[in-house]
């Protein structure tokens, strides 16, 4: 049979994932070409880049589209597993899920309406053939980043606290933060008094310090925390922090330290996920693509 389209995956994968058990991507390929009853030849075919199977990324995308209706959730790194949802969705008896099914869940809805807003990496909607072949492809490129970045929250909320704070280290130092990643990890993740989670230096030669605080929460960070974080910084007579959270921070929170005299950065999951991307932390490159223009000159007689 002809290789699946992902939507077509959506059903057997959930299927797959009935049982309760984690699965990682991989298993659930292996198990999923035997179901579709898929050749060698099959398996192997290629993505036009050549660098990924064409199953293999359809099965991916089946479990992005999943996962964003909240049928699917991580559990840990690279697993996956159903939700209380994603079971109601099958105890329904139902025999196609597809995007239109996925529509009936908001988180979904918001999924796809921030995709078309940056054009989807899966389909270049009508409004995008006014736009010239650079503007759509920095668009779609825009679209693939925003998934990205979903996906390394996801799985930075569900690593470990000690994990965590390695990541914090790793994004501060790409940043040019610490000096060198065995300098920083020395003053950086190690718990303290007064709200202070530890030191950085500001740059290479250790002119100013940067104090750090580096929390793994799920709720939203109020203006309460932001406030013991200010005062420990004035126990400590330093006038710049960072605060890090998974999370996110109030309106209170941002408009506490936007009013005093210390500086206080607050990065939240969304801002850290841009920064790993930007900065290479926790991500590699999947593909370069290589776009080229005329050389007049070289056509100057």
């Amino acid at each position: 049979m002809a290789i699946p389209d992902f939507q077509t995956i959506m059903l057997p994968l959930m299927q797959m994932a009935s049982d309760g058990q984690e699965y990682s991507l991989r298993e659930a390929i292996e198990q999923l070409s035997h179901h579709f009853h898929l050749s060698d030849q099959e398996r192997q075919e290629m993505l036009p880049s050549g660098r990924q199977a064409t199953f293999d990324n359809r099965v991916g995308w089946a479990k992005t589209h999943l996962k964003k209706a909240g049928l699917l959730q991580t559990t840990r790194r690279g697993y996956f597993q159903i939700t209380p949802r994603g079971q109601t969705v099958l105890d329904s008896k139902t025999d196609k899920i597809d995007g239109k099914l996925l529509e009936q869940f908001p988180e979904y809805i918001a999924f796809r309406t921030l995709n078309r807003d940056q054009v989807s990496p899966n389909v270049v909607d009508s409004a995008s053939q006014e736009k010239t072949p650079e503007e759509n492809l920095e668009l779609i490129v825009q679209g693939l980043t925003q998934d990205l970045a979903s996906e390394l929250l996801e799985n930075i909320k569900v690593c470990s606290p000690s994990f965590f704070e390695t990541l914090v280290v790793d994004v501060l130092v790409k940043m040019g933060y610490g000096g060198t990643r065995k300098d920083a990890s020395k003053i950086v993740g190690r718990s303290g008094d007064g709200g202070i989670d530890g030191t950085i230096n500001e740059d290479r030669l250790g002119l100013d310090i940067i104090y750090v605080q580096a929390k793994r929460w799920e709720n939203p960070v109020g203006r309460p925390e932001a406030q013991k974080f200010a005062g420990a910084l004035q126990g400590f007579r330093a006038k710049k922090g960072i605060f890090i959270t998974a999370s996110s921070f109030t309106a209170e929170a941002r408009d506490f330290v936007s009013r005093i005299e210390s500086k206080i950065i607050l990065i939240d999951g969304q801002a850290l996920a841009q920064y790993m991307i930007e900065f290479g932390v926790g991500v590699s490159t999947k593909e370069i693509y290589e776009i080229k223009k005329i050389d007049l000159d070289y056509f100057t007689e």
